[in-house]
Order: structure tokens, then C-alpha cells, then sequence
């Protein structure tokens, strides 16, 4: 924190300036770290599409590879999407997509790692929600009703904050 962030208790709000305006984190003093980042989120769907898009019929086609290569993208980009994020060297992307017949739907995994001053979380993250939002973009055209839910951070390591490992 910079003594121009205003003090909030219990804790500090490092993208407001003293005047409470918003600005970007100066992490100039921060520490190069490994750095790396696991999130993940669902889609919920009618039976029927779940069926379709296990069986690949569905008009737009693969959904499976071109949800990952949307959610790659995405974490290269999350700079551009989010304003007050850094534009950091990502080393490693990797996005997965599995089918949870409990839903019925999908689940989607996003990890990011860097070697920076800041965390790659935000990258982890909007790869899953772009995953997520490709999947629906996909499926629409026969199922309105698909719910994206549970994006959610699930560890966080490397920094001079820690780690983090979400509950189960």
C-alpha cells in the first residue's frame, strides 16, 4: 500500500487514490515471484443439450476445444478486459472442460501462472467465465435456460501474500 491509499479497517483498498478515486495498484516494489492461479465454474443445461454437445451435434460445432481455445484467449486479454488489472508475461494457460452428468452440464478449470510482480488470478478467472460464456454462445440456439454459476478462485500461490487454498 502507498501512503496515498486510504486506510480502511480491517483492511486496505489499494485500487482507490487518497481522494477515493480509482487507480491502478503501483507494484513497482513489489517483488518478482512465481506466481500462479486455479479457477473454476459450471454451466447448467437441459438434458438434451448436455446430449448434444457430448455428442458433438450441435450446429456451431466442437463446443469442447473451441471453449478452451476461448478461454486461453481470454486469459491473454484479461488486461484489456479489466481496467485496473496489469498486463502480465503469462508462462503457462491451460483451460479444461469436463461434462458432470450431476448438473447435467459442464465444469470448466482455468489455471494461470506467471513470473511477475502481481497474481494471475484474474487471468484464471475470466478464462473460466469466457469458457463458460463460449459454451452458452454455442449451445443457445436450442437451450435459452443454461445457468453459469460457481466461478469461483480456487487457490491462489506464490506472492507476498501467500498462498490460498479455497475450502472444499
Amino acid at each position: 500500500m502507498t501512503p496515498d491509499q486510504p486506510e480502511v479497517p480491517g483492511r486496505s483498498l489499494s485500487h482507490l487514490d487518497a481522494t477515493g478515486h480509482f487507480a491502478m495498484v503501483d507494484v513497482a516494489n513489489k517483488p518478482v515471484a512465481v506466481r500462479s492461479a486455479l479457477a473454476s465454474g459450471s454451466i447448467r443445461m437441459e438434458v438434451s443439450t448436455f446430449n448434444a454437445i457430448q455428442n458433438n451435434t450441435l450446429k456451431k460445432g466442437d463446443v469442447i476445444p473451441v471453449a478452451r481455445l476461448a478461454g486461453l484467449q481470454a486469459a491473454k486479454r484479461t488486461a484489456e478486459l479489466i481496467p485496473l488489472c496489469h498486463q502480465i508475461p503469462l508462462s503457462a494457460v491451460d483451460v479444461r472442460v469436463s461434462f458432470d452428468d450431476s448438473l447435467p452440464g459442464l465444469r470448466v478449470e482455468g489455471f494461470a501462472k506467471t513470473t511477475a510482480q502481481t497474481g494471475v488470478e484474474m487471468e484464471a478467472l475470466t478464462a473460466v467465465a469466457l469458457s463458460l460464456l463460449t459454451i452458452y454462445d454455442m449451445a443457445k440456439a436450442i437451450d435459452r435456460t443454461m445457468v453459469i454459476s460457481e466461478i469461483v478462485l480456487r487457490e491462489k500461490r506464490g506472492g507476498t501474500s501467500g498462498d490460498f487454498i479455497s475450502g472444499p
